[in-house]
């Protein structure tokens, strides 16, 4: 049965995919009817459909792009091996906007808002890249950047691209075990740096985190120092200041590269092991962000563009792509919840957003507390609100929809680090489903696969791709042969990319991800995502967070099914909140997703990012150590492991 439609599209031809399917049939190339033949032609043709996309968006390169894949193998698939491109040039050609338009906007509980004009934008990032070329760095070099969302961040990005060197970031909220962790795998040259940050009211100075990073990489040959917490702040020995690396200018120029040339280094969470070090291209995040941006989400020159994300989340890197379809992209650092939770409904209100971009758990505490933002403040700019970083359930569109009408598109998606980029998320051309994303993206062929490798429709099932996609990674840094590649992604069924979800595709092309498969609760036989039972167990008033394991039984039997809650403050843990919450997973799920104990907690561990962590706790009840479990440096709230080693 078809999910309640919550948003129509218009269809009246003023989308950008609705320009890309005209010029599809004007050019002859193909001639495509509704959003889910175009899809089935972009996942069968993907050599047409991303020649044609690179030809219609008008990405600068040199070379052909006639062939788009001249080998499809998974992994080793080659894309565009006549062309070569650069990133940051793709970004700051900025289509639609002159050169006094506003580009950037960003908002910061450190310092005053920033707002750049395209021009200004440019003629920073061609003093960040004089700077660097005076600092010696070169082509292939690593640059990295331990530093918030702000303007100098994205400047220092699209000025390593420029020059062919290799960017990673840290948000300096990360702990400096996990920075070091991953910044002694890639071993940058340059560092830039802030002194501290605001975090609501709060100063948090990380000055004595930054010289423990610089004593343990012995690479970096330059430091360059942003006073963002104090302004009047002197940089520290051995370092330079912003101002100075970016005081005189030089030429804009960008060296075109191959379409696998690197151009960043994304970080898997690392909350056991050593974080991944995922190597991404310039020519497959252009295509595929550019595709994403103008095409799935129908970003021009006229949106103001927001997601709210720290640097250490790819959803930073899409966000700042948001200049290469022409939006101006909306900035913010800070505690979102501060003062208080309508913080960035505030920000959206005096900047103008047209795209909102949050995470599925911003948007239920929302619910829960009873904001109105619609109400509260002027949103009449906004036309689509995003949300990422964990499923969405129906209550979470159904609140959407109440509180900003059916003018406004819920785009609920899901992807990874991994491709920096979207496997499923909307359309404007598709309607919204309650509970449900809208549709598999463009070119991304995913399927649900079941347990004998077989794709299935309405039924949960593994979430693959079975055919190659442009931001697949390059590699992992260092991983010479591969291997830890392969064995990422490849090794369970081979030839077809294993992401880790679950996913249920409906027959009319919508899709519903219900939480990691190697978190999935099995017990006798019913096979439920985690996400499901969050949505039923935070519904109460009493619950603030939750997170359940099943820690099965290795005779078959059912095993021990243990959930943790934090409460509302005031709410106590009774036998009566017992009874309650026992009662509505019964009856909203099944008798047997009844826990058999249920403890209270300080807080459910999350990522920076703000997953929960389902796994590591797993292991610690299972008798881990806690240092071992989890890479605590990786986590929002690492002292609330400890409160799990009671239940082992």
């Amino acid at each position: 049965m078809t999910a309640p439609v919550l948003w129509q599209p218009p269809l009246d031809g003023s989308s950008r995919l609705e320009g890309f399917q005209r010029w599809l049939r004007e050019t002859g190339i193909v001639d495509t009817g509704d959003y889910e033949a175009l899809w089935h032609w972009s996942t069968t043709d993907l050599d047409g459909f991303w020649s044609a996309v690179w030809r219609y968006l008008e990405i600068p390169a040199d070379g052909d792009p006639a062939v788009a894949l001249a080998d499809d193998s998974m992994p080793g698939a080659r894309w565009f091996p006549d062309i070569t491109v650069n990133y940051a040039e793709a970004m700051l050609r900025l289509p639609g906007r002159a050169d006094d338009d506003v580009v950037v906007l960003a908002r910061s509980q450190s310092r005053g808002d920033v707002a750049l004009i395209a021009a200004e934008l440019r003629d920073q990032v061609a003093r960040a890249r004089a700077g660097l070329l005076r600092a010696g760095v070169r082509r292939g070099d690593r640059v990295a950047a331990y530093a918030p969302n702000i303007p100098e961040t994205l400047v220092l990005l699209l000025a390593a691209a420029s020059i062919g060197a290799i960017f990673s970031s840290c948000a300096p909220e990360f702990g400096t075990q996990s920075v070091i962790d991953r910044w002694r795998q890639t071993e940058p040259v340059l560092l830039l740096t802030v002194d501290g940050y605001r975090y609501g009211a709060k100063a948090i100075d990380r000055r004595a985190e930054v010289e423990t990073i610089r004593e343990a990489l012995p690479s970096i040959r330059t430091t360059v120092w942003l006073p963002y917490l104090d302004a009047a702040a002197t940089p520290p020995d051995q370092s330079i200041s912003w101002a100075e690396f970016t005081s005189e200018t030089g030429p804009l120029e960008f060296e075109r590269l191959s379409f696998d040339a690197p151009l960043y280094v994304l970080f898997s969470s690392g909350t056991t092991g050593l974080p991944k070090p995922i190597v991404h291209g310039h020519g497959g995040i252009t295509v595929e962000h550019l595709k994403a941006l103008a095409l799935q989400n129908d970003l021009g020159p006229e949106d103001r563009f927001f997601w709210f994300s720290t640097t250490g989340w790819m959803m930073w890197n899409l966000l700042v792509s948001g200049l290469g379809a022409g939006a101006t992209i909306v900035m913010f650092d800070g505690n979102p919840g501060a003062p208080d939770l309508g913080e960035l409904w505030r920000m959206a209100d005096d900047l103008d957003v047209t795209y909102f971009g949050t995470s599925a758990p911003y948007l239920l505490e929302c619910r829960k507390q009873g904001l109105h933002p619609a109400r509260d403040h002027d949103l009449s700019a906004l036309r689509t609100i995003g949300s990422t970083g964990a499923p969405l359930p129906a209550e979470g569109f159904w609140w959407a929809h109440e509180e900003f009408g059916s003018e406004v598109q819920v785009c609920s998606l899901s992807g990874g680090t991994d491709t920096c980029a979207a496997f499923v998320g909307s359309a404007p051309t598709v309607p919204v489903y309650a509970g449900e994303i809208s549709c598999r993206c463009l070119g991304a062929a995913v399927e649900a696969y079941d347990e004998d490798g077989r794709p299935v429709i309405g039924q949960l099932g593994e979430l693959v791709i079975t055919r190659p996609m442009p931001s697949f990674p390059i590699g992992f840094w260092g991983d010479d042969d591969g291997s830890r590649y392969r064995a990422a992604y490849f090794e369970d069924i081979p030839g077809v990319w294993r992401h880790g979800d679950w996913i249920s595709i409906t027959d009319y092309g919508s899709s519903v991800i219900t939480g990691r498969s190697d978190a999935t609760l099995n017990r006798g036989g019913v096979r439920l995502g985690t996400s499901e039972f969050y949505v039923v167990v935070e519904s109460l008033p009493e619950i603030a967070d939750s997170l359940v394991v099943h820690l099965e039984d290795a005779e078959g039997g059912a095993g021990r099914l243990l959930l943790f809650v934090t409460l509302s403050e005031g709410a106590v843990l009774d036998e009566e909140l017992r009874r309650r919450i026992g009662s509505e997973l019964r009856s909203r799920l099944s008798p047997r997703h009844v826990p058999d104990e249920i403890h209270q907690v300080r807080g459910t561990p999350r990522t920076l990012s703000g997953k929960k962590l389902e796994v590591p706790v797993k292991k610690i009840l299972r008798g881990a150590p806690v240092d071992n479990a989890a890479a605590k440096g990786a986590l929002q709230n690492p002292e609330v492991l400890d409160d799990y080693t009671a239940f082992t």
